[in-house]
């Protein structure tokens, strides 16, 4: 399993094969409804750059289970999420899917990780603290541990890039630490080993990448908030979507402008018009100029058209989908075994250089 130089896949060879796509590596938890934050913020992203990157996205179950979860409901979900990433337009024929528990390697590598890793990086990370508050005294240790499964399942693809928003970066960082920590402890030269993780870099997606809560534009838009009126779900049927828009909060100010501090709802509002519109050319100037001089009265409606108008083709296509769950399958298993290949390779290289037994070594 060592890295030799005969490994066309292992890091720090580039020099001697050609040069491939750059890999990236994202995902979602399926508990939960997937809402238009993931999609605009993430999902759309991907369907953009899978003709660029050699693409790997994964249903991260495993993450979901970091918090109290309905087990007949894990199942299902995780099946919407993958529709969902279909009916989005990620294309099986140009990226992987798969569900990260397939793909055994990932609870492995978490688990090395996990021994390398010094307690007091994961104490300074951000969400975990915002998280367990929530969860009072029932917050398990998976919660405080999910960061390692994070870098695990970015560094055993060898990923170049990850999308991520703002919020999330500090995440990439602590991943960047553990994969140079690693290198630094069990590839260095007295080793005579190779690197066995890569260095990924940050995909940051600057416009549209965080949609707010309709109800605090102070907060960004999750699966989590106990009100479902703070999100617009991918599946909320149209009369659901304008109910909700009808409520979403608002301030007392005449016209609509951007970026105003103390307007954050407002901000959040035209954000999402303009993600939901800019395959239509539009763009902040025109916007403005179509809206700036409506009252929220006015502008509601135009707005949930819009979403509904956006929604619906990605909801006729999951339809579609799911009357074929044969289909899907077959999917997430080539998907799976595609992971896989790759994934295990890096295992082993990582329990090589820690210096694990393995069986039929010459």
């Amino acid at each position: 399993m060592e890295a030799s130089s005969t490994d066309s896949a292992a890091p720090g060879k580039a020099e001697q094969q050609p040069e491939r796509r750059k890999r990236v590596l994202s995902g979602v938890q399926p508990t939960g409804s997937l809402h238009l934050g993931n999609y605009l913020g993430a999902i759309r992203q991907w369907v953009k750059n899978q003709d660029e990157y050699e693409s790997f996205f994964c249903v991260v179950d495993l993450h979901a289970i970091t918090a109290p979860h309905d087990p007949k409901r894990l199942r299902q979900e995780t099946i919407e999420a993958a529709a969902l990433y279909l009916a989005a337009g990620i294309d099986p024929s140009k990226s992987t899917i798969f569900v990260q528990s397939h793909v055994l390697a990932h609870t492995e590598l978490t688990w090395l990780l996990n021994c390398v890793t010094p307690m007091n990086w994961l104490e300074r990370m951000i969400q975990f603290k915002e998280k367990a508050i929530k969860q009072g005294e029932n917050v398990g240790v998976g919660l405080f541990d999910y960061p390692i499964l994070m870098a695990a399942d970015i560094l055993l693809y060898q990923a170049d890039l990850v999308p991520v928003g703002e919020d999330q970066r500090q995440h990439l960082e602590l991943t960047r630490d553990i994969a140079r920590r690693f290198n630094d402890q069990f590839c260095n030269k007295k080793a005579k080993r190779r690197k066995v993780f890569r260095d990924p870099a940050a995909l940051i997606v600057t416009e549209g990448a965080r949609v707010m809560s309709l109800l605090d534009g102070t907060s960004k838009m999750s699966k989590s908030a106990e009100n479902d009126g703070s999100r617009i779900n991918l599946l909320d049927s149209p009369d659901t979507i304008r109910a909700k828009i009808k409520r979403c909060k608002t301030d007392a100010s005449l016209g609509l402008e951007w970026d105003n501090p103390a307007r954050p709802e407002c901000t959040n509002l035209l954000n999402i018009y303009l993600a939901v519109t800019e395959g239509a050319g539009a763009t902040k100037e025109s916007v403005l100029e179509e809206v700036a001089g409506m009252n929220w009265g006015a502008f509601k409606p135009v707005l949930t058209e819009a979403v509904v108008a956006h929604l619906e083709p990605i909801q006729r296509k999951y339809r579609q989908v799911m009357e074929d769950p044969e289909h899907i399958e077959q999917i997430l298993t080539q998907g799976a075994t595609d992971a896989d290949a790759i994934a295990s390779q890096t295992l082993g290289w990582a329990k090589d250089a820690m210096g694990f037994y393995s069986l039929g070594r010459k």
